[in-house]
């Protein structure tokens, strides 16, 4: 925790003097809160502090700890997390540290905005107020999610769920941290408490407007010039009222998932489906069906988003830091994420059958990638893909299973050991020859709208059956997927989805569908980890092994165990980290732990 003295700088002289070197003592420049008052820019470090907490400012790749990839780094965190190190004291995917002092800085800022001299101009001073305000009420609902997802659990064997501890004031060097986690559900409450309050203060979308007539009412009598230069499209991507919806949304999927529902309360999928509708079902909000390959499009220098994104963050210069990691050797990358055969698999024909229907789909053994899904292709690097820059025979072909390039299966230590690379995320205009190295700007999401439509789809499914919605509703489980499916180029040329509609008349096969289409379309997102635990899946798929593929002899394709997974039933649930139960008596461990 942060003491309420915040160390900015510490100064220190020497000084010399004829033959003598004389040493001073440093000066320790201590700056309180109180500083806030007068320099803005202080205050608002603050706040922008919690910005840089976010954790979707960067990708995790935490799906190498699922059945979706593996890494050929073998000091991948994940790597070892999925192999059996995960601990209370070893934990990659702790958030506890850095959302406590999240909300730790976003109380220090509800505490002091209302003293802040934010302008001279009493209107400005107002609106800078509220909206800092509404942005740090956002951002600690934002940080208690994380850390409900990452360290929430029970403290004996099949209690109750607890959270954390409910922290709604700053905490000083004199304050008592000895405290207890609060339930679950208080937890719950207590986000949407903070996001009820970010809604008052917040506008719906930071937009500019062309006349005082378009001013909000709680505003009335502020010129547009002073609402836009505190609300306008300058304030891009911080956090709007439409950014904590789709929040609020997150927060009820998580609440209403089986490993959180554990008296499996319907009305919790409803509450759900109603925030991912209040998303989804604006009029300014259209699918977007050219999204499926959202991160290979530019953004504008306004600060605008494509259809796809709802939030994301910050795009800074160019770069091709992902494409090294990714790339395989033969384009001179380091091909550290590889796709397993688990996720190959679960990627549909193109006539909407998994390849396990042997009747219906299609599916040939000796011809694995022929009539598939056409999100394959485009999101995973399978033998004989073209890949890199250029168009058609221009690009390099990427030989995968054999012995013949470094690319093949264990080739090398930056080849794959799955027979497979990741392609999704790259941008494939970049050049890694070191003789004509390019680079381009690339896109990080905080929340896509596919997301929040598949938020919607899984829980409606689960309220109201396939076809079925609640009232003002636009869209039904069903109509969700049939759009995603569509867009991936299931069925085309208007064929019929007859898999889709055999799903449709079966909520738990539609179940099914619509967690193996969530897979899919967000996939090496950092969502898969999440989702296994929160769905509660049997210990046997947590624990599935991950397997490649290659040619036997250098014919025919056949598949391999790569990687055991070493989870155990208590693993559904994050731990608390070590030290702070060490610190803290009434902080009491997740079971198993």
């Amino acid at each position: 925790m942060k003491i309420k003295k915040i160390i900015l700088l510490t100064m220190a002289a020497v000084t010399f003097s004829g033959c003598e070197d004389m040493f001073e003592p440093a000066v320790e420049n201590y700056r309180d809160r109180d500083v806030m008052y007068e320099e803005a820019n202080f205050a608002l470090g603050i706040l922008l502090n919690g910005y840089t907490r976010i954790p979707t400012n960067s990708w995790s790749f935490n799906d190498v700890a699922t059945d979706d990839a593996v890494s050929n780094d073998v000091n991948n965190s994940y790597r070892k997390m999925a192999t059996g190190t995960w601990s209370a004291i070893v934990n990659p995917v702790d958030a506890w540290t850095n959302c406590m002092a999240g909300i730790q800085y976003m109380n220090i800022m509800l505490e002091e905005a209302d003293k802040v001299n934010w302008s001279t101009d009493e209107d400005l001073k107002r609106m800078f107020n509220d909206r800092t305000k509404g942005e740090a009420y956002a951002l600690r609902g934002l940080f208690m999610y994380y850390l409900l997802r990452a360290h929430a659990g029970s403290i004996t064997e099949g209690g109750q769920i607890m959270g954390v501890p409910i922290l709604r004031n700053s905490l000083g060097a004199e304050d008592n941290y000895n405290l207890p986690r609060e339930s679950f559900d208080a937890c719950i409450e207590q986000i949407n408490l903070d996001f009820d309050e970010a809604e008052k203060l917040l506008p719906l979308d930071f937009t500019d407007i062309s006349t005082d007539a378009e001013v909000p009412e709680k505003y009335e009598g502020i010129s547009k010039e002073n609402y836009n230069r505190v609300f306008g499209v300058n304030s891009r991507q911080r956090i709007t009222k439409r950014i904590v919806e789709a929040m609020r949304a997150k927060t009820a999927l998580l609440a209403a998932s089986p490993a959180y529902n554990i008296g499996e309360d319907v009305t919790k999928w409803q509450t759900a489906a109603a925030m991912a509708a209040k998303v989804i079902d604006r009029d300014d909000v259209q699918f977007d069906v050219n999204g499926l390959q959202w991160y290979s499009r530019p953004t504008s220098s306004n600060g605008d988003n494509s259809a796809e994104i709802l939030w994301r963050n910050s795009v800074g210069g160019t770069d091709n830091n992902l494409e090294k990691d990714n790339y395989p050797p033969t384009l001179f990358g380091n091909g550290r994420i590889n796709p397993t055969q688990n996720l190959v698999d679960a990627f549909p024909m193109a006539n909407g059958y998994p390849i396990t229907d042997e009747v219906n789909s299609g599916y040939k053994a000796s011809d694995p990638y022929t009539g598939r899904d056409p999100r394959l292709a485009k999101f995973i690097v399978y033998n004989e893909s073209k890949l890199g820059p250029g168009t058609g025979d221009q690009q390099e072909t990427i030989t995968t299973v054999g012995y013949s390039t470094n690319d093949g299966v264990n080739q090398t230590e930056t080849s794959t050991r799955t027979g497979y690379y990741m392609r999704k995320l790259l941008i494939e205009s970049i050049n890694l020859d070191p003789t004509a190295t390019t680079a381009e700007r690339h896109i990080i999401p905080h929340i896509r709208y596919t997301e929040m439509f598949l938020t919607y789809a899984e829980a409606a499914n689960e309220a109201y059956g396939p076809k079925g919605k609640a009232e003002g509703c636009k869209y039904t489980a069903y109509e969700i997927i049939k759009k995603i499916r569509e867009r991936a180029g299931i069925c085309p040329n208007g064929a019929a989805d007859l898999y889709l509609d055999e799903c449709a008349k079966d909520p738990m096969k539609m179940r099914e569908l619509i967690r193996n289409e969530r897979r899919l379309e967000l996939c090496f997102e950092g969502f898969r980890f999440w989702d296994l635990r929160r769905w509660k899946v049997d210990i046997e798929k947590l624990t599935e092994t991950a397997r490649g593929i290659n040619k036997a002899g250098g014919t025919s394709y056949e598949p391999f165990d790569v990687e055991n997974r070493n989870y155990k039933e208590h693993m559904y649930y994050g731990p608390i980290p070590y030290a702070e139960t060490l610190k803290w008596s009434e902080l009491k461990q997740n079971f198993g732990w």
